[in-house]
């Protein structure tokens, strides 16, 4: 995840959401055209030793630790090479919308909200030093690899009676999504939803975010990943920019918006559908991914060897819900999924990437399979669906948010989190942790470090 600031929490919210449309609902029209997708052998590119391992870093959830000091960041980041991760991805932009590093763009994160040993606790940002530097100097001394992770399309959340830029700014209020709700069309700094996200469709917000990614790519990083690259979800965004932009797109009007489309407040299709229906996921698919190509261009304008990049979530089957097709322009996604156009396929980003985060967030109880919901199968199928468009694939585990069930044991986690390793580095193109600060809090760190050895090999 991936998976930050209000705090980890949203994530795993997030993450609920996405449960609730797995794999286990029954095949309807909006289901798989064929009972079992196409299976590819992918072949391993690299040396085992070679692959990559990330470990993501939270920005609210880590706060605690990292916001007033270095000290602390070089002791965790000593403990991570140790266990044998070779990339750190240091979340830069949490959910406000504010940064930690330099821009004159917006503001800097001056408070995070954390969980703490005295409960849900505020936690000030006194140091004046850079935040992102540290994180890059420290990381510098000890080899790793550093990449900036920003949430995209937010711009606040409900952190403190209102945290963020559309809190402040009248101006960026404007910029918030307008989301389909039973009632209507609102927007969505009326609705009780945490992260205030921003529309993808309005070129002021692309803009915005173009002209901050500039200013990211000055840092001496390898890589920079985008999360909540996306839609908020189905209900969004039905402002009248968007409303204008579809005609556009389809060439002709929609008399009765949004119920053309989609059923006021639908969080999932139904049976039936519209001429529209398709089309406008298709039409969410382009906005997103026209959106990632000028972020690329933005990166690489000022430095072509940073790795641009994303993260997403595993579960491609409902991700039409959040306006991203992620996979391969060349994965004929109407061949397998009945929702999408015959020229959805075309609005995959995957080629636009250097290297993708797949939150392969399943539960321990699940690491190994070949289908969505097993940490194995997301990565897997994965690699089915990028068909090679981008060169590096990573995906893992949320070791903290992955058994809401309480069906695990303490143990059965900590065996989980050594065997995701292998179980996703031999499905894709190395491996990826979210988030740093379970291992903290759980004194997972062993468990992560004999996975990975025994992934490359260096234990039987």
């Amino acid at each position: 995840m991936k998976q930050q600031h209000c705090t980890i929490s949203l994530l795993f919210l997030t993450l609920l959401v996405f449960v609730a449309c797995g794999s286990k609902d029954p095949i309807d029209y909006w289901g798989q055209n064929k009972q079992k997708e196409e299976q590819e052998n992918n072949k391993e590119i690299e040396n085992k030793t070679d692959k990559p391992r990330y470990i993501w870093i939270d920005a609210a959830a880590n706060f605690p630790d990292f916001a007033n000091s270095k000290e602390a960041i070089t002791r965790d980041l000593t403990l991570a090479k140790d266990a044998g991760f070779t990339d750190i991805v240091v979340d830069v932009r949490p959910t406000c919308g504010d940064v930690l590093f330099k821009t004159s763009t917006v503001e800097q994160v001056k408070y995070q909200y954390a969980w703490t040993s005295t409960g849900y606790t505020k936690i000030d940002r006194t140091a004046t030093w850079d935040y992102l530097q540290a994180f890059i100097d420290a990381a510098r001394k000890l080899g790793l690899k550093v990449h900036a992770g920003i949430n995209t399309f937010v711009g606040g959340n409900t952190m403190n009676n209102g945290t963020g830029m559309v809190y402040r700014d009248e101006s960026k209020r404007a910029w918030t999504t307008q989301m389909s709700t039973a009632q209507g069309i609102v927007s969505i700094m009326d609705e009780a939803e945490p992260t205030k996200f921003l529309n993808p469709a309005n070129p002021e917000v692309q803009t915005f975010l173009c002209n901050l990614l500039r200013d990211l790519a000055k840092y001496d990083l390898d890589g920079i990943v985008l999360d909540r690259g996306r839609y908020l979800d189905l209900r969004a965004d039905f402002s009248d920019l968007s409303r204008k932009k579809f005609e556009t797109y389809m060439g002709s009007k929609v008399s009765n918006f949004p119920e053309d489309i989609l059923p006021k407040g639908a969080t999932k299709l139904s049976g039936k559908s519209s001429d529209y229906t398709k089309k406008w996921l298709e039409f969410r698919a382009k906005t997103i991914r026209d959106f990632m190509e000028k972020a690329r261009n933005a990166v690489k304008s000022v430095n072509s060897k940073i790795q641009f990049g994303v993260y997403v979530g595993g579960w491609y089957s409902t991700y039409y819900t959040v306006g991203v097709n992620w996979g391969s322009p060349n994965f004929k996604t109407s061949d397998y999924y009945r929702w999408a156009t015959k020229n959805y396929h075309s609005f995959g980003y995957a080629d636009l990437m250097d290297q993708m985060l797949i939150g392969a967030y399943a539960s321990p109880l699940l690491v190994y399979g070949n289908t969505e919901w097993t940490m194995q199968g997301f990565c897997q199928q994965a690699m089915s669906k990028i068909k090679g468009a981008c060169p590096k694939v990573v995906g893992g585990p949320d070791v903290g948010n992955w058994d809401t069930a309480n069906k695990a044991t303490q143990e059965q986690e900590n065996q989980a989190i050594v065997q995701s390793v292998k179980a996703c580095m031999d499905a894709c193109n190395g491996y990826f942790l979210f988030d740093m600060i379970h291992l903290k809090k759980a004194n997972q760190w062993k468990y992560a470090k004999e996975g990975i050895a025994k992934a490359i090999d260096k234990t039987k």
